[in-house]
């Protein structure tokens, strides 16, 4: 446990950047799954704005530190490249 007040208030700073790390981490996660969820099921239009909507979101990650730059250029790359390989139907 902490002793001084400098400490406590890392710790109480600490729990809290985890938490708000966590949740925007989640919500990451959150757009990558309706990008695939999307191509699972076959629909180009809906994997391609969600992919759209995903961007954002990834870029938004690394500007803040969450991911490593190569991590989003990957996540991007991968999608992308699912989506462009999908049947036009």
């Amino acid at each position: 446990m902490a002793n001084s007040a400098q400490a406590r208030k890392r710790a109480r700073q600490a729990n809290k950047h985890y938490q708000h790390n966590t949740a925007q981490r989640s919500n990451f996660r959150t757009f990558l799954k309706k990008v695939v969820k999307a191509i699972v099921i076959g629909n180009k239009e809906q994997a391609q704005a969600a992919y759209k909507a995903a961007v954002p979101v990834i870029d938004k990650m690394v500007s803040k530190g969450l991911i490593h730059k190569n991590k989003a250029a990957r996540h991007k790359s991968r999608l992308n490249s699912r989506i462009f390989s999908m049947q036009t139907s």
